[in-house]
């Protein structure tokens, strides 16, 4: 290289650091320097450049006591390397470190002193260039604090490859290894810090929140991701700004504004302490306390905002801070501190003058720079801690641990102890250079950097492979974003009853190791709001709604804004703030809260409801009336009516009766698969059984009745064998409808939730309404059948079937079984039986009074009656009116014949037929005959046919002498009738006896 070159490329480096002289820096020489950025100020004074004359550096203004610990934490880890025996022996490390004043520029302007000497380094000036003041290259930079500083510092790095390992710069954004290629960092990235926010709102069930973020690349992207994590959990934004420290007065009256209006009392904020102090200032001037500040790890503990005057507006934070660490021996190191013992560390003259508020002489060096920095102190610039326009000199024998500063405050090293880990990384990473085995180095073939002359990309390449374990026992690797995966203490603040100062209680933590749901503890009985309340805040657009109630959305609104609205029949909800009310199972109900589900009422024909046991006491009382009936009719088995009604199918009869009531109780109680089968079946056999009887009985008499001169093939036909064989083919086909339904398509017990929501009704499923409908229809036809030969035999005596009862017992019956059949559709549930059991009883009390109760009120309350003459003239009567209407039929038609034939007309007159007691006897017996009578019983009937009236007089002997008896009744009877007709009255009087 040519000399103009040399000189050119010395004055660039002589221009990037001329602004920092001795006092500015901590510098000192080493085998390997390591470079430092640090916020000491924590922002510079604001001054319009005009450009009428060479531009001065900007001064960096309020002195920032967290910023110089941090610094000195480097210092001491380095120190702490260099005198150990195992890490980097006969190696020594050096430091370079700069205050970035907690901006952009000042950063960057470090950043080129950095990069420019590296630069030289690789020019390779020294043959050129007597260089005795030469200083190694940077291979490393620690810092720097916030993450658009780091943003920009990281980018200017990158192009050289110089690892930059920052302690407290979180923002997501640095973790893209396609961007900054050579950042790393000891401090977890927001995006779990983000997430646990959310996590936090949630856990206290807020969901209306503000936010404010500082407008940098640390608050934009934290605020970013907490939005995302903030609308997978349902929580709504009611406002969102940005802020600087450099915004203007206005801008600040705006956001605050925006604040004092919102009615959500949660503000999260992402922001750093210089970038929020003016807006709580203003804040505190207009005294907007109620509300919660969730903050982030960058200003949860920063001196600049905890202070104990603004703790009435922000005294219910609940922030972030890192895990803290333990730096055995930093606490005597931190008190050790003093201007002339600490000659390689520019700042701590500063310090000295800020944290006793006095100035120290200057010495014999000066530089432009130092001169401005004093001449702001006098001016009342560099407010620290003094505020007072002149500070006294210093004597230099002041106590360190006298005055209370943030820089003592070593209870929990956070960020100081990231410094002291960051210093270790590098350092471990050239341990690693240091200690390589040709052969099995991380370069090409396996080589070995020379730790001698190590560039930075070869520390960069180790650093990135680095593993190891800390003072407190913990793995260190940096992931393939380059972050430390660390955890977050949650801390309120409190205000300190001893001093009134703010301090920092830890109430939970946050661990990201943890599986999802498990990340966040929190205990809300150290927490304190709005600085002494146990209470939690209420922080949502919308009052909670109650359980039974679901969240309803409100046009126009966001979710969060939402109606109370009661869940629907059959929904409920068990929680507040249900976003939706969850069904019931199939066989619950809500309650009338709709706050849980109780079991559905189960309803069914029950014995111990009011309507069940009325039905079963009707049930009871048919069996018990039929039984009584057949009772009768047992003890008066031989008595002429009970004879005359055909005692044995009058039994079967009462049996079937006895059966159609018993069948009606399978219809009540809780329905079972047995008893669903059985009920119908029952029932229609029955009543099948029933009606043959009734069927039968009626047919066989009105054949006797309107049959001619009776034969022996009559004779047995007409006996009990064909009755009863009758019976049973009518029976037996009923039968096998119900032998074919409960085969194919069997009746269940069925649980029905469709009829009405809150009620289960068990029914029966019958199967098959095909099957039910051939069962009913066949015992109707049955009955029609019977109600034709009932109505046909109408006028036979009264006491052969009493036809007109049996007339009027199929009317009811049909009447009954047509009503039953709409009556059964259109009801529902239990009503279906109940409807089934009232036919079954109503048509049953029908046969049952119809065809038994006038019988046995003549057996039991009329004996006169029930005697063999009573029944003989009733059928003689009968008999008799038969021949008499057949014998004027004959003669009506002889007169018209003969009329026809010329003969006279004349008057008919009416029939009259008398047997007269007081005069002379057509027929006198024997005398033997007369003296051997016996008392007679007999009976007088008028018989009115045509147009005229007969009375019939009837008189009749002991049983016992029958045959005379028979005898003088034909001889005492004068009709005019035909001998066939005679010989068929006197069959059909001798019937009821036979």
């Amino acid at each position: 290289m040519t000399l103009p070159s040399c000189c050119l490329v010395l004055w660039l480096f002589t221009w990037s650091t001329a602004a920092y002289g001795p006092n500015q820096r901590a510098q000192k020489k080493g085998d390997i320097i390591l470079g430092g950025l640090f916020p000491i100020h924590f922002g510079v004074a604001a001054k319009d450049q005009d450009l009428k004359s060479r531009p001065e550096s900007v001064e960096c203004i309020r002195y920032n006591f967290r910023g110089f610990r941090w610094l000195q934490a480097m210092i001491f880890a380095i120190e702490e390397i260099n005198s150990s025996p195992t890490l980097l022996p006969n190696m020594t490390l050096g430091y370079r470190i700069f205050d970035t004043c907690n901006t952009v520029s000042k950063a960057l302007e470090a950043t080129l002193s950095f990069v420019a000497q590296n630069k030289i380094d690789s020019l390779n000036l020294d043959e050129f260039c007597n260089c005795s003041e030469h200083i190694p290259s940077t291979i490393a930079v620690v810092g720097a604090t916030g993450s658009g500083i780091s943003t920009a510092v990281a980018n200017l790095l990158g192009l050289f490859y110089i690892p930059q390992v920052s302690y407290a710069s979180s923002s997501r954004l640095l973790s893209n290894k396609n961007q900054f290629k050579s950042f790393l960092r000891t401090i977890p990235n927001d995006e779990h810090q983000a997430t646990a926010m959310a996590d936090i709102i949630e856990y206290f069930r807020w969901n209306w929140v503000g936010t404010i973020a500082a407008d940098d690349d640390y608050g934009r992207p934290g605020i970013e991701k907490f939005r995302e994590e903030a609308e997978e959990r349902d929580i709504c934004i009611d406002f969102s700004e940005l802020i600087s420290q450099y915004s203007d007065e206005e801008e600040i009256q705006q956001v605050v504004e925006v604040i004092q209006n919102s009615t959500a009392k949660v503000i999260v904020v992402f922001s750093s302490g210089p970038d929020l102090e003016p807006l709580i200032k203003e804040i505190v001037r207009r005294n907007i306390s109620g509300k919660i500040w969730l903050a982030s790890e960058a200003w949860a503990s920063s001196s600049l905002i905890a202070m104990p005057e603004f703790f009435r507006v922000i005294g219910s934070t609940i922030g972030f801070a890192l895990k803290a660490g333990q730096i055995p021996g930093f606490r005597q190191f931190l008190q050790k501190v003093h201007p002339r013992k600490s000659s390689n560390n520019g700042f701590a003259k500063e310090f000295w003058e800020e944290t006793f508020n006095c100035y120290l002489p200057e010495g014999p060096k000066t530089s432009p720079a130092s001169t401005a920095f004093h001449k702001g102190h006098e001016e009342g610039l560099g407010a620290g801690n003094g505020t007072a326009a002149f500070r006294p000199p210093c004597t230099g024998d002041e106590n360190i641990t006298s005055v209370e500063t943030p820089y003592m405050d070593y209870t929990h090293l956070r960020i100081s102890y990231n410094v002291y880990l960051a210093v270790y990384s590098i350092a471990h990473a050239l341990q690693d250079i240091y200690t390589c085995t040709p052969g099995k180095g991380l370069f090409t073939n396996g080589s070995c950097a020379d730790i001698k002359k190590v560039e930075a990309w070869q520390v960069l390449k180790h650093l990135r492979h680095l593993n190891f374990t800390n003072n407190m026992g913990e793995q260190v690797d940096f992931d393939e974003f380059g972050d430390l995966v660390g955890n977050y203490s949650i801390i309120n603040w409190h205000l300190s009853p001893e001093d009134g100062s703010v301090v920092f209680e830890e109430v939970g933590h946050y661990n990201v190791y943890a599986k999802k749901g498990e990340r966040l503890f929190i205990n809300e009985n150290k927490i304190l709001w709005s600085g002494s309340s146990k209470e939690v805040p209420f922080s949502n657009c919308s009052r909670d709604c109650l359980p039974g109630t679901r969240k309803g959305i409100i046009e126009g609104e966001p979710t969060c804004c939402f109606e109370c609205v009661d869940c629907p029949d059959g929904e409920y909800s068990d929680e507040t703030d249900a976003s939706a009310c969850d069904k019931c199972p199939e066989d619950y109900w809500s309650n009338e809260n709709h706050t849980s589900c109780i079991p559905k009422q189960i309803e069914f024909l029950s014995w111990t409801e009011p309507f069940g046991i009325a039905l079963t006491l009707f049930a009871v009382l048919g069996i018990f009336l039929t039984s009584f009936v057949l009772g009768v009719f047992t003890k008066f088995r031989n008595t002429p009516i009970v004879k005359a009604t055909n005692r044995e199918l009058s039994y079967l009869l009462l049996f079937s009766l006895l059966c159609c009531f018993s069948s009606s109780l399978f219809f009540i109680g809780e329905p079972q698969n047995w008893t669903c089968r059985l009920r119908q079946p029952a029932f229609g056999i029955s009543f099948v059984l029933c009606i043959s009887c009734i069927l039968v009985k009626t047919n066989r008499v009105l054949l006797v009745f309107e049959a001619k001169i009776p034969t022996s093939l009559h004779r047995k036909w007409w006996g009990l064998n064909l009755q009863f064989l009758l019976v049973f083919l009518c029976t037996f086909v009923q039968i096998v409808i119900c032998v074919i339904w409960l085969y194919t398509a069997p009746p269940s017990s069925y649980r029905n939730h469709e009829l009405e929501d809150e009620i289960i009704f068990i029914t029966c499923h019958e199967g098959s309404l095909m099957a039910l409908g051939f069962l009913i229809g066949y015992t109707c036809l049955l009955a029609a059948i019977c109600f034709f030969f009932a109505f046909k035999s109408r006028k036979l005596p009264e006491n052969f079937n009493e036809a007109k009862f049996i007339t009027f017992s199929m009317l009811i019956f049909f009447i009954v079984w047509i009503s039953f059949i709409p009556a059964y559709a259109s009801t529902y549930g239990k009503f279906v039986s109940a409807v089934e059991v009232i036919a079954i009883l109503a048509a049953s009390f029908g046969l049952l009074a119809c065809i038994f109760f006038n019988k046995v009120y003549i057996i039991l309350f009329k004996p006169s009656r029930n005697t063999i003459e009573e029944v003989r003239c009733s059928t003689a009567a009968h008999a008799f009116k038969v021949a008499a209407r057949a014998t004027l039929r004959r003669s009506n038609v002889s007169r018209k014949r003969s009329n026809s034939l010329g003969g006279s007309t004349g008057s008919t007159p009416s029939s009259s037929i008398s047997s007269k007691s007081n005069h002379e006897d057509p027929f006198p017996l024997p005398a033997s005959a007369e003296r051997q009578r016996q008392p007679q019983r007999g009976c007088k009937q008028k018989v009115s046919f045509g147009s005229g009236t007969v009375t019939l007089s009837l008189s009749f002997e002991e049983p016992q002498k029958n045959a005379v008896a028979n005898r003088n009744a034909r001889h005492r009877t004068s009709l005019e009738a035909q001998n066939s007709d005679d010989s068929l009255m006197r069959h059909r009087a001798l019937l009821p006896l036979q």
